[in-house]
């Protein structure tokens, strides 16, 4: 009997190492919570809501967290989502069918993550700086492209990308699900993916290991760069249009999700279904501040102390690790 209660308590134990274990406990408690305080929370459309609206963060939480874990990060996400809907809307205000405007506009956001990759692998800029600058410069360029214009009149070949259903739950949802999926499979199982934590842990030891650092290193700009461009197509389909604010301030709670669900930004830690269970934290968080019928102003306030908790309690981890090598 004594042997069965420890063999019990060491498969709780190890359960409760994976990080996701916790923050599948907070989802549980939060979830409990909000169905006493407002009746809603549960309704199927109230559930079908914080999936749609999860889907933007979720997906691109996906390239984040594999930026993260190498070490990376990309401030430019929010732009490049909006680079990729202009472009693809002119092409499609110009005549071209839907697909090649599609394909115009994630070409569009490949370049992006291209040139930011570039800037940071061979050219050795701070990932801060680089992408922050092109987050302004992007910015600014679609200001004066677009003439700060909303993208309007998309056609519903389009628009029926982000508006139709499957069992009441709309298409963004079942992407951004295929691209979690498919995403943590990837970085557990293949050879690939799996040096992202190599080059994150110990970026000089993983280029002498063999690694192609740098390869890697654009690679990863470049995936979490085509990423913000499907949701952004994801959005403007969904909404039929875009305006000018489209994408503004994704980065952050993007960041927020994955720092929340397990990635550091020491790099070398983290995985995908903990960036997709941290983006579903901050999905149902804002859900229930609605229902609660909390000022979005505080909305704003609560998120950022939040992303600051968050890293304040990665750099506690860190030195606790630190000193006990």
């Amino acid at each position: 009997m004594a042997n069965r209660g420890s063999l019990i308590l060491r498969s709780l134990r190890r359960v409760a190492a994976f990080r996701e274990f916790a923050l599948i406990i907070v989802l549980i408690v939060m979830g409990i919570a909000m169905t006493f305080a407002s009746p809603v929370f549960l309704d199927i459309g109230n559930l079908q809501a914080i999936l749609l609206a999860l889907s933007v963060e979720g997906t691109i939480a996906v390239g984040m967290m594999l930026l993260l874990i190498s070490g990376g990060l990309d401030l430019s996400v929010g732009s490049t989502l909006w680079f990729t809907v202009v472009v693809t809307g002119l092409a499609l205000q110009a005549g071209v069918t839907t697909f090649p405007s599609i394909i115009l506009g994630l070409i569009a956001a490949l370049s992006v993550g291209l040139i930011n990759g570039l800037l940071v692998a061979k050219m050795k800029i701070n990932p801060f700086i680089t992408t922050l600058g092109m987050s302004i410069t992007i910015r600014g360029l679609l200001l004066v492209i677009a003439r700060g214009r909303a993208v309007l009149n998309l056609p519903a070949s389009f628009t029926v990308i982000g508006q139709g259903s499957i069992f009441g739950f709309q298409y963004p949802t079942f992407v951004m699900i295929a691209i979690v999926i498919i995403g943590d499979v990837l970085m557990r199982n293949t050879r690939f993916f799996r040096q992202n934590y190599y080059i994150g842990g110990n970026e000089k030891a993983a280029s002498l290991s063999g690694i192609n650092v740098n390869f890697v290193k654009i690679a990863n700009y470049c995936i979490v760069a085509l990423l913000a461009g499907v949701a952004g197509l994801l959005i403007t389909a969904r909404f039929g249009s875009s305006s000018v604010t489209i994408g503004t301030g994704v980065e952050l709670r993007v960041i927020t999700a994955t720092i929340i669900g397990g990635a550091s930004l020491n790099g070398g830690e983290g995985s995908v279904f903990g960036a997709f269970l941290g983006a579903l934290f901050m999905g149902v968080l804002a859900n229930a501040l609605n229902l609660l019928g909390v000022d979005t102003y505080w909305q704003n306030f609560i998120t950022g102390m939040i992303l600051i908790i968050a890293v304040m309690f990665d750099v506690i981890n860190e030195k606790r690790k630190s000193q006990q090598k």
